[in-house]
């Protein structure tokens, strides 16, 4: 198998597609272009694109394990947890803050979107101190884009994750109980007593049954990447292991069928939240069998294309939405329709579309070439010196 500093090549092209998808559903909220291969309708994936977003977070519970499941099974020492905090700051922080400032100066003060000062600091302060998505004006409503609340989530989770991780590393059993026990606990409690899941559907405590599999994965996959793959036992082994990728596939897509065909807001988010561990086995199946597929599918996903974006992956995401929306705002693409996507204007739902991810990939990579990486390095060399 590939090996690269402990890289895992084709979870690029995972992370890639799931990413796409999340931004394929927003743009459809925009364009209403529902895409078709020959008479294969692809509504119900757009219709259930934002459930890819547990995808990337089961993702990231798994790598985020997996030094300290190689420690766990192999020796060794844990990872440094000040080292890790600053990783993480060092890749998040210049790109989240650069775009927080440009869509306020570029946007939201042009356009006057804030309806009050009031507003417009508590929207900033959370933001900044990523806790935006504890409050409904500031998760639903906020002109920054609604789809950067899965990063406030993911930051949340970085926070703790090496206190989970030690603790699992002592304690497996009882850790990943509590966590288990937390969720779903929490997760009944919304279900029966609530009528209204707009502000816990995506909170961190309804993801650790996420964070959960994400980790025993990781531990699977540590015990199974020095397995030998030469020789007919070894292709019997990819082969099974292409046969569970795509029984994965089949199942997540019979799963969103039923998804999408939700009927209303509330019973969307109820549906959620009651299929988010079976949502969570698929796309912890897809990821735990794609490193060993058969070489296609491997380099399929593990190409030079897909680690090139995947490596602009996160600002894609954090600025898709808000960009597409502020397109639909000034009116681009022209339509002499006020409302093209409800009169189905066929002409401006394409450019608008092939515009839109145009677009944001451009402005990704921008972001990711001329921001990101220059001030990681900064940071990094600052912190060496120190």
């Amino acid at each position: 198998m590939k090996k690269d500093a402990g890289r895992i090549p084709e979870l690029d092209g995972i992370r890639v597609i799931m990413i796409f998808i999340v931004s394929w559903y927003h743009l459809w909220q925009q364009s209403w272009l529902t895409p078709r291969i020959g008479t294969y309708s692809l509504d119900y994936l757009l219709r259930s694109g934002y459930i890819w977003v547990d995808g990337t977070i089961l993702l990231s519970a798994f790598l985020l394990f997996l030094p300290y499941a190689r420690v766990m099974l192999h020796g060794g020492t844990a990872p440094d947890t000040r080292d890790f905090y600053r990783r993480r700051a060092r890749r998040i922080l210049p790109s989240w803050y650069f775009i927080i400032l440009l869509f306020f100066f570029a946007m939201c003060l042009p356009w006057h979107l804030y309806t009050s000062p009031q507003f417009m600091v508590k929207d900033l302060a959370t933001h900044f101190t990523f806790t935006f998505n504890f409050w409904a004006d500031t998760y639903i409503s906020t002109p920054l884009g609604a789809a950067p609340w899965t990063l406030a989530v993911e930051v949340q989770a970085y926070i703790l994750f090496p206190w989970i991780a030690k603790s699992v590393m002592k304690r497996p059993v009882r850790t990943l109980g509590a966590m288990l026990l937390l969720c779903f606990g929490f997760r009944a409690w919304c279900i029966w007593s609530l009528t209204d899941y707009s502000t816990v559907v995506n909170q961190l405590i309804d993801f650790l049954d996420v964070y959960v599999l994400g980790i025993l994965l990781s531990l699977l996959y540590v015990r199974m990447e020095n397995a030998e793959l030469k020789g007919p036992s070894g292709t019997a082994k990819r082969v099974l292991a292409t046969a569970v990728f795509s029984a994965a596939v089949f199942c997540l897509l019979r799963l969103l069928r039923v998804q999408a065909a939700s009927s209303g807001y509330t019973a969307i988010q109820r549906h959620q939240m009651e299929y988010r561990p079976l949502f969570a086995l698929c796309f912890g199946a897809i990821v735990i069998s794609c490193p060993f597929a058969l070489l296609p599918l491997r380099f399929l996903l593990g190409n030079p294309v897909m680690r090139f974006l995947s490596s602009v992956s996160m600002n894609y995401y954090l600025v898709h939405q808000t960009l597409f929306v502020q397109l639909r705002r000034m009116g681009i693409p022209f339509s002499e329709s006020d409302t093209p996507n409800m009169t189905g204007d066929s002409a401006w739902q394409s450019k608008y579309t092939w515009l839109c991810f145009g677009l944001s990939l451009v402005l990704a990579i921008l972001i990711t070439y001329l921001i990101e990486k220059p001030a990681s390095r900064l940071l990094r060399k600052r912190s060496e010196r120190k």
